[in-house]
């Protein structure tokens, strides 16, 4: 037979409630509320970075749809079409033998007229020397 004991039995385990002190004082509500928050404050940051909207009608889906082709047919014709340089004579743009002809530019009488005056003036001071 078995020996009856003094000793209260064993303490069961208090049941897991909405109030059971879960870590650092913290409620088990607590707890989770805050993580929810946490979580919803990560999608929304991801979707103002993102652009992952839903759309919500079929007219956006279509239009999403025929934005998206539009935007790729465009890239491809781009990349088809030769450099600027490639192309046709440009209207208005001076040929290879025009652009060896100098234009004189206001720079360019600007520079000559200082050469002219530094020349007059170094040789006023030659004078000056002698």
């Amino acid at each position: 037979l078995s020996q009856a004991t003094t000793e209260p039995p064993k303490k069961k385990p208090d049941p897991v409630t909405s109030e059971t002190v879960v870590i650092w004082g913290l409620r088990l509500w607590q707890v989770i509320g805050i993580f929810a928050i946490f979580v919803l404050a990560v999608i929304i940051t991801l979707c103002c970075i993102f652009k992952c909207r839903i759309p919500r009608t079929k007219k956006e889906i279509e239009a999403r749809y025929a934005q998206r082709q539009a935007a790729k047919n465009y890239a491809d014709k781009l990349e088809t079409v030769p450099p600027l340089n490639e192309l046709t004579e440009i209207p208005g743009a001076q040929s290879a033998e025009e652009k060896k002809e100098e234009v004189p530019t206001v720079s360019g009488k600007v520079d000559k007229a200082q050469g002219k005056k530094d020349g007059s003036k170094g040789s006023k001071k030659k004078d000056g020397e002698k």
